[in-house]
C-alpha cells in the first residue's frame, strides 16, 4: 500500500513550578466540565489582575488544568488563548514564562484542532514578537554586569525555550503556522538560540526539535539556509560532549541535516551521509537497559546522601536551622525568617531520570530518521554518484556543508551512499538488538517508582520502531548486507519466537502492528530468495486468528499478507492439502467479511498468490468451493468499491483496489478452467 512516514512522538509536557503549588493542585482538582466551567473562570479572570504574582499563579494553575482533556471545551469556549496570547508580553518576565509553559501545554495537549485555532486565533503574532524580543535581550544583555547579566539570561532564556516549544508544537499540527515562520524570519531566531547549546542544552533540543519540524517538506524554508546557518548545525552536531542530553541534541540535529538533503552540495554528500550515521550508530549502541539500571542507582544514592547530610545539619542546629537572610512576608503583616534545610541548598533535581529519557528519546529518534532515510526514493543507476563511501566523518569539519560548493544533485540520491554507512557502521545489526524485549531488571525497577514508570512506555516504543526500522532496512538491503540466509532464519526465528513468548500479544497493538511488519517484510525477502520460512503452520494460524480480530487496519492487513507469502510457498509442496484448505477458508472469511476494503483486498490478493499454481493448491480450491464463492462475491465487491471508495479511502488505495477487482475477474476464470480441469 506503499511506504509512510512515522509519526513523531511528543515530550512530557510543561509542568509548572515555584510559588504557585496551591492555586495550580486547585485547577488540577477541578472538574473542568461543570456548566460554569469551575476553576477555569476563575483562573482566566485573575489573567487581567493588576498583580503580576496573581497573574503568574494564574497561568500556572492553566497550565495545569489543560492537561485535564475535559477542562479544553471550557478553556475553548472562554477564549483562553486570546486571554493568555497578551501575556506573552506582560512587563513581568515570570507572568511571560508562565503564559508561554500554559500555551505549550494548551497547544501540546488539545491535538491538531486547538493548534489549529490558535493559529486562527493570531497566537503566533505575539508568539513571534516574543521570540524577537528574547533574541534581542540576550544580545543586549551581554554588556550587563555577570550577576545581572547570569540572572537575566537564565530568565530570558526559559521564556524562550517555552515559547520555541509552543513554536514546536504548533508548527507540527498547522501548516499555517509553519507558513507563518517561514515569512516571519523565525528561522534566524532559533538559529541564534542554537548556537547557545554549549551553555544551555535545553534551549539546544527544543529548537532541534523545531527545526526538525519544520523543515520537513519545505522547500521555501530550505532557500533560507546561509552558510552561517548551516556552520551552526554543523556545530552542534559534532559536538564533543558525551552527556545524553547532548546525544539526543546531536541526533535532533542529525535529523535536521538529513531534511536538508536537497541543498547539500554534491561533493558533500557522502560525508554528509557518513557524519549523520556515525551518530545514529553512536547512540544505537548504548545499552538503555543497563543505563536505566546505572541511573537509577546513581538517583538513590544521591537521594541517601543528601537525607544524611539533611539529618547532619539537624542534629549539630537542633531547632536553630540555617537561617535564610531574605525575609518572607506572610499574613497580618508579620515577618518570619523561613528555615532552611540542605535540600534548599542543593535545589531538587531529576538529573538521573532526565538523562535516562534523554537516552530512550535519542534512541527513538535515531531509529525514526533511519526509517526515513530508507523511504526516500530509490534513484536510477545513471543517477548515483561516483562518490567514496569511506568513513569520512572524521573529515567533516575540514570539509564541511558550510563550505562546500559547486553543482547540487536534483533530486540529491544518496542511496548507494546509505547502504554503504549503514552497513560499515553495523546499524543493521544494533537495531536487530534493539528489538529484543527491554531489559527486565530496568522494567521492574521503574515500575516500583512512580517518576521512572513512564520510561517502561518509552522502552517499549524503542522496541516498536526497532521493529518498523527492521522492516524498512529488510526491504531495502541485499541479503548479504544483512548477513546472508543464515542471520535471515536466525532473525525470523527471534521475531516468532518474541511474538509466541507473548500468551497475549494481541492485545499490545502497537507491538503487534510492528512485529507484524517486520515478519511480513523479512518473510516476503526469505521467500524471494527461495530461504526455508521458520513459521509452522500452527503458529502461522494462531497468528493470523489474533492478529485479525484486531481494530488495527495495519495489523489486520499484515497477518493476511503474512498468510499469502506462507501459503504460496506452501501450494508447491506435497503434503499440504489440509494446511492450504485451512489458509483459503480463512482468507475466504476474511475477504467477504472484513469492514475494510483494504483488508479485504489483501485477503484476495493472498488468495491468488496461494492458489496460482500447484497440484495441492488446485485440489484444495475445489474442495473449500474456491470459484463458487468467490464469483458470488464479485458483484458484491465492485459495489462496495463504487459505494464506500471515495469516502473512506485514498487515491492509492483505489488504484490498488482496482486492480484487485481487475485481478479478481482474471482469477475466476483461471479457476473455472481449473475446476473443469479437475471435475472431467
Amino acid at each position: 500500500m506503499g511506504k509512510s512516514r512515522t509519526k513523531r512522538f511528543r515530550r512530557p509536557q510543561f509542568s509548572p513550578t515555584g510559588d504557585c503549588q496551591v492555586e495550580a493542585a486547585a485547577a488540577a482538582n477541578g472538574t473542568g466540565g461543570e456548566e460554569d466551567d469551575g476553576p477555569a473562570a476563575e483562573l482566566l479572570e485573575k489573567l487581567q489582575h493588576p498583580s503580576a504574582e496573581v497573574r503568574e499563579c494564574a497561568c500556572a494553575g492553566l497550565a495545569r488544568l489543560v492537561q485535564q482533556r475535559p477542562a479544553l471545551p471550557g478553556l475553548t469556549r472562554r477564549d483562553a488563548v486570546r486571554r493568555l496570547g497578551p501575556l506573552l508580553l506582560d512587563p513581568s518576565l515570570a507572568v511571560r514564562e508562565t503564559a508561554a509553559g500554559a500555551l505549550r501545554n494548551l497547544s501540546a495537549c488539545g491535538g491538531f484542532e486547538v493548534c489549529d485555532d490558535m493559529v486562527t486565533k493570531d497566537i503566533m503574532t505575539p508568539l513571534v514578537a516574543l521570540l524577537k524580543e528574547c533574541s534581542a535581550g540576550l544580545d543586549s544583555n551581554e554588556t550587563s554586569p555577570q550577576k545581572k547579566k547570569d540572572q537575566n539570561r537564565n530568565s530570558i532564556e526559559n521564556i524562550a525555550n517555552e515559547a520555541v516549544n509552543v513554536l514546536w508544537n504548533i508548527c507540527e499540527c498547522s501548516s499555517r503556522a509553519v507558513s507563518i515562520f517561514n515569512k516571519e524570519g523565525c528561522l534566524e531566531i532559533v538559529l541564534k538560540y542554537l548556537s547557545r547549546f554549549s551553555t544551555n542544552v535545553d534551549l539546544a533540543i527544543s529548537v532541534a526539535y523545531c527545526l526538525q519540524t519544520v523543515t520537513e517538506d519545505n522547500p521555501e524554508l530550505l532557500k533560507c539556509f546561509s552558510a552561517e546557518a548551516l556552520h551552526v548545525l554543523e556545530s552542534a552536531m559534532l559536538s564533543p560532549v558525551k552527556s545524553l542530553e547532548y546525544r539526543l541534541l546531536k541526533t535532533l540535529v542529525a535529523g535536521t541535516i538529513w531534511n536538508l538533503k536537497d541543498i547539500i552540495p554534491c561533493k558533500s554528500q557522502a560525508e554528509i551521509i557518513n557524519a549523520i550515521l556515525k551518530i545514529l550508530s553512536e547512540v544505537l549502541e548504548m545499552d538503555a537497559g543497563e543505563t536505566v539500571i546505572r541511573m537509577k542507582e546513581a538517583e538513590t544514592q544521591r537521594l541517601k546522601t543528601l537525607a544524611e547530610t539533611e539529618e547532619i545539619l539537624e542534629n549539630a542546629n537542633g531547632d536553630d536551622l540555617i537561617e535564610d537572610d531574605e525575609m518572607e512576608e506572610i499574613p497580618h503583616k508579620r515577618k518570619i525568617r523561613r528555615k532552611t534545610f540542605a535540600s534548599d541548598l542543593l535545589p531538587p533535581t531529576d538529573k538521573e531520570l532526565r538523562e535516562t529519557i534523554a537516552l530512550l528519546t535519542a534512541q527513538q529518534t535515531a531509529l525514526e530518521i533511519i526509517v526515513n532515510m530508507c523511504c526516500s526514493e530509490d534513484p536510477s543507476d545513471d543517477e548515483w554518484e561516483e562518490l567514496s563511501s569511506s568513513d569520512e566523518s572524521d573529515m567533516f569539519m575540514e570539509n564541511s556543508l558550510s563550505e562546500c560548493g559547486g553543482q547540487l544533485l536534483s533530486p540529491l540520491c544518496l542511496s548507494h551512499e546509505i547502504h554503504t554507512a549503514l552497513t560499515s557502521y553495523l546499524i543493521p545489526k544494533k537495531i536487530f538488538e534493539k528489538t529484543a524485549f527491554p531489559n527486565s531488571i530496568a522494567v521492574d525497577l521503574c515500575s516500583r517508582n512512580p517518576t521512572w514508570k513512564t520510561l517502561i512506555r518509552k522502552m517499549n516504543t524503542v522496541q516498536c520502531r526497532a521493529l518498523v526500522c527492521l522492516q524498512s532496512l529488510v526491504s531495502l538491503l541485499d541479503v548479504d548486507h544483512l548477513g546472508g540466509a543464515p542471520a535471515l532464519q536466525t532473525l525470523a526465528q527471534h521475531l516468532s519466537q518474541m511474538l509466541f513468548s507473548q500468551p497475549d500479544f494481541a492485545k499490545h497493538a502497537d507491538f503487534l502492528e510492528a512485529i507484524s511488519s517486520a515478519l511480513r517484510a523479512l518473510l516476503q525477502t526469505m521467500a524471494s530468495r527461495n530461504i526455508s520460512q521458520c513459521l509452522t503452520p500452527d503458529q502461522l494460524m494462531t497468528l493470523c486468528k489474533a492478529g485479525i480480530h484486531s481494530s488495527n487496519v495495519g495489523v489486520r492487513v499484515n497477518v493476511v499478507s503474512i498468510l499469502g507469502i506462507t501459503g504460496s510457498i506452501l501450494a508447491k509442496e506435497d503434503g499440504t492439502l489440509e494446511t492450504l484448505k485451512s489458509i483459503g477458508c480463512f482468507l475466504l472469511e476474511v475477504a467477504t467479511k472484513d469492514p475494510s476494503l483494504v483488508v479485504a483486498g489483501e485477503a484476495l490478493d493472498a488468495l491468488f498468490d496461494v492458489f496460482a499454481d500447484g497440484k495441492e493448491a488446485e485440489r484444495a480450491s475445489v474442495q473449500i468451493k474456491l470459484l463458487s464463492t468467490l464469483k458470488e462475491f464479485q458483484p458484491v465487491f465492485k459495489m462496495k468499491i463504487r459505494k464506500e471508495g471515495r469516502g473512506k479511502y485514498s487515491t492509492d488505495q483505489l488504484c490498488v483496489l482496482d486492480n484487485v477487482k481487475m485481478n479478481l475477474r482474471r482469477f475466476v476464470a483461471y479457476q473455472e478452467t481449473v475446476e473443469k480441469r479437475l471435475t472431467s
